[in-house]
């Protein structure tokens, strides 16, 4: 990836778009919110491919983040605190927290941070009747 700096940022063109990143969100996506998308995108995706190859359908996927910031040290990411909300017709639930526990180790944005940023994910499941 090329990155050029621009007013107010920086710029990286990708295949499907180009991303501005700055300091301030009038320019473009702040550091700090490119890193939680990156960790709730990558936990979502791997989440959803243990789910496929498992045969459970689910009707509805949103996950939630919290972030938590420390302002004494450059406002790093502290901890991120991600909520799977999952609908679907007759979801087990162990099934569904084993599915997130095998996730979690399989996503390579949390391997990369999880020695220094606290990474914690919850599971509520949405039944849908007929």
């Amino acid at each position: 990836m090329d990155f050029y700096v621009k007013e107010g940022g920086v710029r990286t063109k990708l295949p499907y778009d180009q991303l501005d990143i700055s300091g301030n969100e009038e320019f473009g996506f702040r550091p700090f919110q490119l890193m939680v998308a990156s960790v709730a995108g990558c936990s979502a995706s791997v989440f959803q491919k243990i789910l496929t190859k498992k045969r459970i359908n689910i009707d509805d996927l949103t996950i939630s983040a919290e972030v938590k910031r420390d302002p004494i040290q450059a406002n790093r990411i502290s901890s991120i605190s991600l909520t799977f909300m999952v609908k679907g017709h007759h979801l087990d639930r162990d099934i569904l927290e084993k599915s997130l526990e095998i996730a979690k180790k399989n996503c390579s944005m949390i391997r990369t941070i999880e020695n220094c940023v606290d990474i914690t994910e919850k599971l509520e499941i949405i039944p849908l009747s007929k």
